[in-house]
């Protein structure tokens, strides 16, 4: 294994970049899955690392300290530096927690990437009050409450005169933009996370913060049925969960200083600007409009309209 001045290595044996050097970064349900690799990915690039993890099972049940304990020896392994965290981040509280250990135990924070989540997937004929309301639940309270807590530290900082140039990165799915039956619970928390992204970045970017949205694709115990009849080929695979991870490494760099409000599909080697909503093709009378005379003029506008954009994007 090639080793760095630095200390750390990389486990193929190739050089580790000093992006990010000196910043840390929090990586909720890191212990598993994208979570993983992110965590991975950005202590290799010199992050210090809170790898936060409960434990669970895909669907929110069940708790255990090993995973993120896990990921945790890695990175050491790999001569950086993190901790372990099992705190619930969508617990108002809980999530206050875990900012204040980042801040205690490293000195500072410089990004948060906001990945926890659970499926509980059914059709919405068939869905329960506790389906909805635990997927909700763990991605956009999940989401909400550790990054209320790290942008009120980043105010008190700018107020300070110490203007940080921290990041926020959330993670949405094409489930939440294009739609995926059987999902409405999951579909409607990761939509909100987009829109959560594009109205914290107007509120924060004052006080030195960028908020950014990736949608990822890759194989993970939460997309395994999804993506179980794609063989995996040889060489390079695009369904690999860590393809996505080096873009989420440098969305948390100074690198990408001034990109705030935007949402990224990224899948393999590709990574798609995603197109949010926007005003398309418009009538517009001078008078009240007519509920018995409006059915033609609105078709009309939704043939000029492009259609719905499938699941795939």
């Amino acid at each position: 294994v090639h080793q760095q001045p630095d200390g750390h290595r990389h486990p193929d044996g190739g050089p580790v970049s000093d992006l990010l050097d000196g910043r840390v970064v929090i990586v909720t349900g890191a212990g598993r899955g994208l979570g993983r690799v992110h965590a991975l990915e950005l202590a290799r690039h010199g992050a210090r690392v809170i790898v936060n993890d409960r434990g669970s099972e895909i669907d929110g049940s069940g708790d255990s300290t090993a995973p993120a304990d896990a990921v945790v020896e890695e990175i050491r392994g790999l001569g950086g530096e993190a901790i372990a965290d099992a705190e619930d981040v969508a617990d108002w509280d809980g999530a206050g927690r875990l900012v204040t250990r980042a801040l205690e135990t490293f000195g500072r924070l410089d990004g948060l990437v906001t990945n926890a989540g659970i499926i509980r997937d059914r059709v919405l004929v068939n869905m329960g009050e506790d389906e909805w309301d635990a997927v909700i639940r763990v991605h956009l309270k999940g989401t909400f409450c550790p990054s209320r807590w790290a942008a009120a530290h980043w105010r008190e900082r700018a107020k300070a005169g110490d203007m940080p140039d921290a990041r926020i990165i959330t993670i949405t799915s094409a489930a939440g933009l294009y739609g995926n039956p059987g999902q409405t619970n999951y579909g409607a928390a990761k939509a909100g996370i987009a829109g959560f992204t594009i109205v914290a970045a107007l509120e924060l970017e004052r006080y030195g913060v960028t908020v950014n949205s990736v949608a990822p694709a890759g194989r993970t115990r939460m997309t395994e049925q999804v993506f179980s009849q794609i063989p995996v080929p040889d060489g390079f695979d695009p369904l690999d969960a860590d393809n996505v991870a080096p873009f989420v490494a440098w969305l948390a760099s100074a690198d990408s200083a001034g990109i705030t409000g935007r949402v990224f599909d990224v899948v393999g080697g590709k990574i798609s600007v995603a197109e949010g909503w926007r005003r398309g093709p418009t009538i517009r009378e001078n008078h009240r409009l007519d509920a018995t005379t409006i059915g033609p003029q609105v078709r009309k506008l939704l043939d000029e309209a492009a259609p719905p954009t499938r699941a795939t994007g």
